[in-house]
């Protein structure tokens, strides 16, 4: 009785990790959205994984990840703007939710960093913790753990995530700019 538990148990586990193959991931926008900026189709992975701060593994499955979800077309090289707009706009915030946290030491994001941070004056600020930071406000975890380090020498990415966390966190009219200019960007 006890091995048929665990054999049943053992198999269970086994199907799982092999369904959780080709579900998206947190980093998986990171790693799109460092493409976006970059944009150069002849990108390697050893690039991408040091300038993310990401083990070259991490950035092979992210890619295939997001070649299996359609995110990524022509054999890994283009991203399909349209449909990555449209995960932003309809699935980040469901998929990968977030709440403000505490007050932290960090790197600006959301409405706090630009291109929205003149448009909406605000006191609260929202920030990925980061004990380097020039600013406090309300944590706001970040898709990846390395992306306040990331950002540091690209502003291009540094903006991009800062928008999806717009989306991801703000309030309707901060969602909406943040979508048109996603849209502007991305397609």
């Amino acid at each position: 009785m006890y091995v048929m538990y665990y054999y049943c148990i053992s198999r269970y586990t086994i199907i799982m990790k092999k369904n959780n193959l080709h579900q998206m991931k947190p980093q998986d926008i990171v790693v799109l959205a460092k493409l976006i900026s970059l944009n150069d189709p002849a990108y390697t992975q050893i690039d991408l994984a040091l300038s993310l701060e990401m083990s070259q593994s991490e950035i092979s499955s992210s890619l295939s990840r997001s070649t299996y979800s359609g995110l990524l077309i022509n054999n890994g090289k283009e991203i399909n703007r349209k449909l990555f707009f449209d995960f932003i706009k309809y699935g980040l915030a469901v998929s990968f939710p977030q709440h403000p946290g505490p007050i932290v030491r960090g790197t600006v994001t959301a409405h706090s960093a630009p291109p929205l941070d003149l448009e909406f004056i605000s006191d609260e600020k929202y920030v990925w913790p980061y004990a380097k930071g020039q600013s406090r406000g309300q944590s706001i975890a970040p898709l990846y753990p390395t992306v306040p380090q990331a950002v540091i020498l690209d502003t291009d990415l540094h903006e991009l995530l800062a928008l999806f966390d717009a989306v991801r966190v703000g309030r309707a009219r901060e969602k909406n700019r943040a979508l048109a200019i996603l849209e502007q960007r991305l397609c």
